[in-house]
């Protein structure tokens, strides 16, 4: 199966390190869960210290929900103002002709909604297939220490719009056919089966699940191929004639599946940024168990 771009293998890496428009960076946050009754699911903590312990050479590290996320809202990781995006991503080096790679630990959903970020910028960015997990099992340099950072560069946006929508869309999305609303959560946390960490346990009315874990290999942390992961789309009623709306707890594992539709070939695809975080707080908003 024809796939599109966007991934980049480590030994692809490996050959481009030290060219002068290449731009690494680590995604890595870490989310630190709160008390059951606490008012917010958890704590973001950038992943500044196990970048120090060791990144790939040359990389910079992007702190998603400082520099990157909307700070006028409770909610974590919204997306902000362009304005203040296209400020972070110059002083970090990033202009419009670098070639960005991606990465994280442990999970590859930090990179991957970086690159959905900057997609809906206009952008085309690489994320690091097995991330760093793949990188440090296959022997390869690791460097320590802080960031040394790139030379500030000028990023200039071309905004594309339906790449993130809101909870009054996704309320439309839910009862119409020519939608399908996907929820990258686990299937206990679809189902309600399980208490929720962001409000009332269960789902977006009518949504489908292709929980993001299955998606990748969970010894390697490597992206599944398309043809393993088509079926799993198709069996949910998700084909390329319909609109998909993607959502999980706050807007970061459902960009694995975006991700991965992006490889398929899928054009309408966006992403719920409040997602669970919001939806389950919201009593006026309708919520299906079982």
């Amino acid at each position: 199966m024809a796939e599109r771009g966007g991934l980049i293998s480590t030994q692809e890496l490996a050959g481009l390190l030290g060219q002068s428009d290449l731009r690494v960076f680590d995604c890595t946050t870490y989310l630190d869960y709160q008390p059951e009754g606490s008012p917010v699911p958890y704590v973001a903590r950038p992943g500044t210290q196990s970048f120090e312990e060791g990144h790939i050479p040359g990389a910079d590290f992007l702190d998603l929900q400082g520099e990157f996320s909307d700070q006028t809202t409770e909610l974590r990781f919204m997306m902000p103002a362009v304005a203040q995006l296209e400020a972070a991503f110059g002083r970090h080096g990033v202009g419009n002709g670098s070639h960005v790679v991606l990465y994280s630990i442990g999970t590859a959903m930090w990179a991957t909604r970086f690159w959905w970020m900057l997609q809906s910028l206009g952008f085309d960015a690489s994320v690091l297939d097995g991330g760093l997990d793949k990188w440090k099992a296959e022997g390869r340099a690791i460097e320590t220490g802080s960031a040394k950072g790139y030379p500030l560069a000028t990023f200039t946006a071309k905004p594309k719009p339906g790449y993130f929508v809101d909870k009054r869309e996704v309320l439309k999305a839910s009862t119409n056919r020519s939608t399908v609303v996907v929820n990258a959560l686990g299937p206990q946390f679809h189902k309600g089966l399980e208490p929720s960490r962001y409000g009332r346990p269960g789902r977006i009315p009518g949504s489908a699940n292709v929980p993001a874990a299955t998606l990748v290999d969970a010894a390697s942390k490597t992206f599944l191929s398309p043809d393993d992961v088509a079926p799993r789309f198709t069996a949910q009623g998700i084909t390329k004639d319909k609109r998909v709306v993607a959502y999980c707890g706050g807007g970061i594992s459902a960009t694995i599946d975006l991700f991965q539709l992006h490889r398929l070939g899928y054009d309408n695809i966006t992403l719920y940024d409040g997602s669970m975080g919001e939806w389950a707080k919201d009593e006026s908003l309708p919520i299906e168990t079982g």
